[in-house]
């Protein structure tokens, strides 16, 4: 399989999650605390698929997809968003920046995170 997926999330507990879950699924995977760390990750590893929270310090998810795709490798890196919340303008926003789905968090198991990675990742 060999694709690598960045997980950029502040909450220590939901990171090692998904990091864990995709491990296990057979993904080579990264992670970050914040925005600005993810991005750095991202154009250092230029992984297959980033999951990029909304909501976080230093940098969020808006102001770090608008950053990377501000990058010539950025421009078309794949990314699914992950929100806590069923915000419409926070997804609507997202979608402009060009993501390829999003993940609501409350409402998605780890399995369903890792069926959803593996769909992007291969597409």
């Amino acid at each position: 399989m060999d694709k690598r997926i960045l997980v950029i999330e502040d909450e220590p507990d939901i990171r090692e999650a998904i990091a864990e879950a995709l491990t296990q699924a057979g993904f080579t995977t990264f992670t970050a605390e914040n925005g600005q760390a993810g991005l750095q990750t991202a154009l250092a590893e230029k992984p297959d698929l980033i999951l990029l929270d909304i909501i976080m310090p230093i940098m969020d998810g808006h102001q770090t997809l608008t950053k990377l795709r501000q990058d010539p490798w950025g421009q078309n890196a794949k990314v699914i968003m992950l929100t806590s919340m069923d915000d419409v303008q926070n997804i609507g926003a997202a979608h402009e920046g060009k993501i390829a789905g999003y993940i609501i968090k409350a409402h998605a198991s780890l399995d369903e995170i890792v069926n959803k990675v593996r769909l992007e990742s291969f597409t």
